[in-house]
């Protein structure tokens, strides 16, 4: 039996046709049963140095994975049946003035990545992330789609640019890394007019 998880106001992915197809991966939900085989490389120092946190083992993970709002925004990638990373896209409301809240609610979505080292360098995050810009702009019809990262991870932020999407914030010193103390960050968004006219170079 398949875990499917429900399709609600607040889970505009559970409207959309899962799995999604691209040229060489297979974009689908995440299942509480893939908390093992995304364990294999969330698990890495090279990886969790710049998650947003740290698992304990492998029960932690799991409870961690297993959260409505985890499942609600997590996708995972499939190259030949295997999971090579995951994808975090969760569908938001854009800041407005209140007379105006209704037209900003559910406009706007926040997209994140985490790819398996050993599948490095071939372009499957690149691809994977130009196909939910193409969901999130052509499918849900939202105008605009950010990402961030820590201004040191450079690999994060190079492909944000190959995405096409716009540097917009630049911040000093102003997140918390259990590494490295205070670093700065950076911010970038697409705008559903500038996907339209082409900005993503693929």
């Amino acid at each position: 039996m398949t875990y499917e998880p429900p399709a609600t106001a607040t889970d505009p992915l559970g409207a959309l046709p899962w799995p999604l197809a691209t040229e060489r991966l297979s974009l689908r939900r995440v299942t509480p049963p893939d908390a093992e085989a995304m364990w294999s490389y969330r698990r890495l120092p090279e990886v969790t140095h710049w998650l947003t946190f740290l698992p304990r083992d492998l029960d932690d993970w799991r409870e961690l994975l297993a959260a409505p709002q985890r499942l609600a925004t997590t996708l995972v990638a499939e190259h030949d049946g295997r999971i090579v990373g995951d994808f975090y896209l969760r569908v938001e409301d854009s800041w407005a003035q209140r007379e105006v809240t209704d037209q900003a609610r559910g406009v706007q979505a926040e997209l994140g990545w985490v790819l398996d080292p050993a599948f490095g360098g071939r372009g499957y995050a690149t691809e994977g992330c130009r196909a939910l810009l193409r969901v999130c702009f052509e499918e849900l019809k939202l105008r605009r789609v950010c990402a961030n990262a820590f201004a040191g991870n450079e690999a994060s932020w190079r492909l944000m640019e190959r995405l096409g999407m716009r540097r917009e914030q630049y911040t000093v010193r102003e997140s918390l890394h259990r590494e490295l103390g205070w670093v700065d960050g950076v911010g970038y968004a697409l705008l559903a007019d500038e996907w339209a006219r082409g900005t993503d170079p693929a």
